[in-house]
């Protein structure tokens, strides 16, 4: 057969078969090896002609039983660890770890879209969606239509819809950079969760630039340990889940960042350092702030900037570091970086404000740690002049490792505290409630109980005077809440809005 150079065609236009499938999983294949195919899913009601369907045993439910409803819908196959029913018609390949197979799977039958692209990759415990928000605003700014893909949205240039995860499964992430590159986008950026890279959701992806944020407690419930969480971390830089970034841009402010850098180069990998206060080739100083944003002396390889920013607060000097050292990363001059991120408004539910006529601010923040709680509350310490008024609630069937000691950061910081519902899912609210009030007692500050969501907002609202600031913390974009197993449309800042408007603002 003629090299593909010689028969006219490209690479990403060649058919793909059940065998290159089965070559690049590994796969023991029952079935006709060269049925041409169109797609790889793990969900059923995706299945059609020329489809694999991939069969996911989890913890919940177990995907086998949907294997003669795709089969009726025209699936090509099933990828699966089981061996197949003695019944079965069609291609059955029979892979070792499924989930890995279906990243690879998906790769191969979308003729591996991250070739084509600057696949940017973030992680951290906080800052990923800022960061990711302030980078794709990058090559906007230069005029290229970029994609993204975070936890608040998932965007194909001008086309957005809300995120289903943080990271796509490895199917619809293959699926959607390609479309990316259907439509012009040379740059895609998404957030590369801990237990989504555990679940091989980012395998088979080549990164142009992979960034490293933080390393704080979180998702302990799932991983258990610290170690095991940053050895998930370290997924996305180490090369299992492929290959190693081309760059990475890694925080040196950050001793789990001081240790990742170090493996980095000492394997001779190119690394862009930025730091706040340690020395770096991406560095801040004498940064500013208020309610209407920051400003810095911006500090790069590429030259100096008297930088501003809408974004308000510490923590989003490092998510601007992250993103001009990425964008650096990416090959883009520093006027049109420092341009993008100066106007930047950020993620949704980031240090939001809600516009009223008071004199008091009311501000909605995603933050659902204790180390994410901090980093907001000295955000409103350094722009406020009166109280600081928290109103927080910690998750149910989540971590609850963290809830004290997110009581015990409300506490240490905040003037008054209010102690509410989260998403209490199956747990007793009230216990969730008894697991958090024991870290704001330790502080000794004056605190209240409500556990209804809507009630609280209202209370804190009601009691802000002049200068102060009421802080909505944890859910910040979300526009829902799950009690037990259902989920009902809640907003934060609709709810605010109905508080300040009872106000007369």
């Amino acid at each position: 057969m003629l090299p593909v150079e010689d028969r006219g065609v490209t690479p990403s236009t060649l058919p793909i078969t059940v065998q290159d499938i089965t070559s690049v999983t590994g796969a023991h294949l029952l079935g006709d090896p060269v049925a041409e195919l169109v797609d790889i899913t793990h969900d059923s009601r995706q299945a059609k002609l020329g489809t694999l369907f991939v069969a996911v045993r989890g913890e919940l439910f177990d995907a086998h039983k949907f294997i003669p409803q795709v089969m009726t819908q025209g699936a090509t196959g099933v990828i699966s660890e089981q061996a197949p029913p003695t019944d079965f018609h069609g291609a059955w390949l029979q892979v070792e770890n499924v989930r890995r197979a279906m990243a690879l799977a998906a790769a191969e039958v979308h003729h591996h879209p991250s070739r084509e692209l600057q696949l940017v990759g973030i992680t951290g415990t906080n800052g990923k969606t800022t960061t990711a928000y302030l980078i794709a605003s990058i090559p906007e700014a230069a005029g290229e239509p970029a994609a993204m893909t975070g936890t608040v949205e998932y965007r194909i240039g001008p086309q957005r819809r809300k995120a289903d995860r943080t990271t796509p499964e490895a199917t619809d992430m293959q699926r959607l950079l390609r479309q990316a590159v259907s439509v012009g986008c040379k740059t895609a950026v998404m957030e590369c969760s801990s237990q989504a890279m555990d679940f091989h959701r980012c395998d088979a992806l080549e990164f142009a630039v992979a960034v490293f944020s933080n390393l704080t407690r979180d998702h302990l419930d799932y991983h258990k340990t610290m170690e095991n969480y940053w050895y998930a971390k370290q997924r996305l830089f180490d090369g299992r889940l492929g290959s190693r970034p081309k760059t990475s841009v890694i925080n040196m402010d950050d001793p789990y960042g001081v240790e990742l850098a170090a493996g980095m180069e000492r394997d001779g990998l190119r690394v862009i350092r930025y730091a706040a206060r340690a020395d770096a080739d991406v560095t801040a100083r004498g940064a500013e702030f208020s309610l209407d944003g920051m400003r810095f002396q911006l500090h790069t390889p590429a030259g100096d900037r008297d930088f501003h920013s809408p974004l308000v607060g510490p923590p989003h000097v490092y998510n601007t570091l992250a993103a001009v050292a990425g964008g650096l990363a990416l090959g883009y001059s520093l006027d049109v970086i420092t341009t993008a991120l100066g106007a930047c408004t950020g993620a949704p539910g980031r240090f939001e404000r809600v516009p009223h006529r008071g004199d008091f601010a009311v501000v909605v923040d995603y933050a659902h740690s204790d180390d994410a709680l901090l980093n907001v509350l000295r955000t409103a310490r350094e722009v406020t002049t009166g109280r600081i008024i928290t109103l927080f609630g910690c998750g149910g069937d989540r971590d609850a490792s963290k809830r004290a000691p997110m009581g015990e950061a409300a506490g240490s910081l905040s003037d008054v505290v209010i102690l509410t519902s989260d998403n209490p899912r199956t747990e007793d609210p009230d216990q969730i409630l008894a697991n958090a009030e024991a870290g704001i007692r330790k502080t000794g500050k004056p605190y209240e109980k409500i556990a209804d969501r809507r009630e609280a907002i209202q209370y804190a609202i009601a009691q802000a005077r002049a200068a102060d600031l009421v802080l909505i913390a944890g859910k910040g974009h979300e526009d829902y809440q799950i009690i037990g197993r259902e989920v009902f449309h809640f907003d934060d800042k609709e709810v605010a809005r109905e508080a300040l408007a009872a106000r007369g603002l």
